[in-house]
């Protein structure tokens, strides 16, 4: 085993805090934000921006509690299949979901330079003032779920929503 591959394995393995139990009012305060930011959005478009940042962050904990809602809520397995390959599968995907699917990579990957402003013209055509904003803060709370499941070790497999 190389020393890359050690460190990625004790990385996923040692114990890690739980966010929710340590940081209560923290992790409250994001519950009620995502809450906001799905208000008023098509369930399906909310979990293909979050599928789509979970797997350009390599979340394997979001990821697999996205897809299985997404699963649950009727989404076409077809449909979740193409999502990283969203541009070569424009046929699955509507303008609004790609404008959607756009406009969060380029939040997610802001670093790679910022949100060009061809993405987000195309959202601002599919999406009024309102539901632009809630798209923008759902792809903002992806990433801090994202960054907070990564950070403490969640595992995928296990949904903390049912346990208990």
């Amino acid at each position: 085993m190389t020393n890359e591959a050690i460190t990625a394995e004790a990385r996923t393995t040692a114990p890690r805090l739980n966010f929710a139990k340590t940081a209560p009012k923290a992790f409250k305060a994001l519950i009620g934000f995502d809450a906001a930011a799905r208000e008023g959005l098509d369930p399906a478009l909310v979990e293909l921006i979050q599928i789509r940042a979970s797997l350009l962050n390599g979340c394997a904990y979001c990821l697999h509690m996205h897809t299985s809602d997404a699963r649950k809520a009727g989404e076409d397995e077809a449909r979740l299949h193409m999502i990283g390959v969203w541009r070569e599968a424009r046929n699955f995907f509507t303008g609004k979901e790609r404008a959607a699917l756009a406009l969060t990579e380029a939040v997610t990957l802001v670093d790679r330079g910022g949100v060009p402003d061809d993405v987000y013209a195309e959202a601002a055509r599919h999406f009024d003032e309102t539901e632009l904003a809630r798209v923008l803060a759902l792809i903002l709370t992806i990433n801090t779920w994202n960054r907070i499941a990564l950070s403490t070790g969640k595992v995928a497999g296990e949904d903390e929503r049912t346990a208990g």
